[in-house]
């Protein structure tokens, strides 16, 4: 049981840092969470994945 509820907070983390990402970050540098299954794969590590670039790519056009 103990590694579902990991599962669970892992996915609960990941969607509060989506929301953040969408709320702050210019549109276009998330995939939806479609997307990521398809582009990435359907695990947390997946979603992070995207989450991750979609901050880097922020980052580097805000130093352009």
């Amino acid at each position: 049981m103990e590694a579902q509820e990991n599962i669970r907070n892992a996915w609960a983390a990941l969607k509060l840092v989506r929301m953040a990402i969408e709320q702050t970050c210019p549109a276009g540098v998330l995939p939806s969470e479609e997307a990521v299954v398809l582009l990435y794969g359907p695990e947390p590590v997946h979603e992070g994945e995207a989450l991750a670039k979609a901050i880097i790519e922020t980052v580097e056009r805000l130093s352009r």
